[in-house]
């Protein structure tokens, strides 16, 4: 309820939009800078079987990118998102030669990589 008296003014109203929305960004990047961005369509959630075809997608990626750089072992750091620790998305990881770092659950730390694509969190 707005207080104010007969002889004040009306308060302005403020024109509303509407939000565009939410959308979720998958980033993939190593010491050199971003290798690939994927942007999930609307509508859909990250699933194990979503995020395994990324990972096939990315490996190519990374060949093409890092070709002179390419080595036997590649590493992901992944957050504790329950697409990331799928069996089917570690037996994926396993079969294109990826290993992966733990993060600790229910961690009160941002993942590393948080600090690097986002430099202002760091102030």
């Amino acid at each position: 309820m707005d207080w104010w008296h007969s002889g004040s003014p009306r308060p302005k109203k403020f024109r509303v939009q509407k939000s565009p929305g939410k959308f979720l960004t998958s980033i993939f990047w190593d010491k050199d800078g971003i290798l690939h961005t994927d942007y999930l369509p609307k509508g859909q959630t990250i699933n194990a079987e979503y995020y395994s075809s990324l990972l096939v997608q990315f490996k190519d990626i990374l060949k093409e990118k890092r070709h002179g750089k390419f080595i036997k072992v590649v590493l992901f750091l992944h957050d504790n998102a329950p697409a990331h620790w799928a069996l089917a998305t570690q037996k994926k990881l396993a079969y294109l030669g990826f290993q992966f770092l733990h993060h600790l659950p229910y961690s009160p730390y941002l993942t590393p990589s948080d600090y690097y694509l986002f430099p202002g969190l760091k102030k």
